[in-house]
């Protein structure tokens, strides 16, 4: 029965979810309703998928700490020619996201060609996106968006709750990626990088393509989301995605992917950016200052690396 059971690894998210939810809603009448899930969904759904990517580069040894400014450079892109050039909507969301997967993709060329270091790098490039974002927008919020540039952000009822379709879309891109990542040769590869580079080459899968296709992959994921935060704000904000990286790693942590790359289930990831959200939630509605909610965000965080440091050095 032991062996059929999944590594606690995988199960740990779930558990915190699970408490999570207990403890709040038999402290607060207003957190076990549908409404007040869906909303945590919606708050969670632009971090969610900027995660996808982010769980994807950490699945090969790799970090990305420039993908949340690379999506608010994205939201901007598509809002502003959409209103200065009045392109159609739906070519401008594709400019966007072709601007997300070129910034992704030079993230990849620097780490595969040139060697240099993730972190560095992806430090480096989220200047580089946030100095392009403020220059190109003025600093200024972009308001003219077409409106079928927010129709994700609008809802549907189920049962007397209203989902939006942003949140659909984020757990669909889930499931594809899930399968992609357990069903196919070229998912396998991406844990194969992250166990082990050289055992790849040996076998003639060369690591550093499958490591830029990773990133380019990435991009388009960002661009996703930058097209979520439009229809989530109804606006293209400048100043958006400083803290969208961290969010996602740290929903990426939580989820039981291992910073040493080859480790972790994307839907872990999913469920990371719910308990995040499940946590900021539920302490909002108790009236703890936000404060606090950084400070119990950090311990998880550190807490889930060292149990990933622990069951590795356990595993040798």
């Amino acid at each position: 029965m032991k062996d059929k059971l999944p590594p606690l690894g995988q199960l740990g998210p779930f558990i915190a979810l699970l408490m999570a939810c207990a403890i709040f809603g038999s402290t607060t009448e207003r957190f076990l309703s549908g409404d007040n899930f869906s909303l945590i969904l919606q708050q969670v759904m632009v971090v969610g998928v900027i995660a996808i990517g982010q769980t994807l580069i950490i699945l090969t040894a790799g970090i990305d700490l420039s993908c949340g400014m690379v999506m608010a450079l994205g939201s901007i892109v598509m809002t502003k020619v959409a209103a200065d050039f009045g392109l159609p909507p739906f070519l401008a969301v594709l400019v966007g996201v072709a601007v997300t997967t070129l910034f992704a993709l030079l993230n990849g060329l620097l780490v595969t060609r040139l060697k240099l270091p993730p972190f560095i790098v992806t430090l480096g490039v989220f200047n580089i996106a946030f100095a392009i974002t403020q220059l190109y927008s003025g600093a200024q919020t972009v308001t003219e968006v077409p409106a079928s540039m927010t129709w994700l952000g609008s809802t549907f009822a189920i049962g007397g709750t209203n989902i939006a379709y942003g949140t659909v879309l984020m757990v669909l891109l889930y499931l594809c990626v899930w399968f992609w990542l357990r069903e196919t040769a070229s998912g396998r590869h991406v844990y194969a990088v992250g166990n082990n580079p050289e055992a790849t080459r040996l076998v003639g899968i060369p690591p550093e393509r499958v490591i830029l296709g990773v990133y380019a992959l990435s991009g388009v994921f960002y661009g996703i989301a930058s097209l979520l935060a439009v229809a989530r704000t109804g606006v293209g904000d400048p100043n958006a995605g400083q803290t969208e990286a961290l969010d996602a790693i740290t929903a990426v942590v939580l989820g039981g992917t291992s910073l040493f790359g080859g480790r972790g289930v994307v839907l872990g990831s999913l469920i990371g950016a719910v308990v995040v959200g499940v946590l900021r939630n539920g302490l909002t509605l108790m009236g703890v200052s936000s404060v606090y909610q950084m400070l119990i965000t950090g311990i998880l965080v550190i807490l889930a690396v060292a149990v990933d440091q622990l069951s590795r050095k356990g595993g040798r």
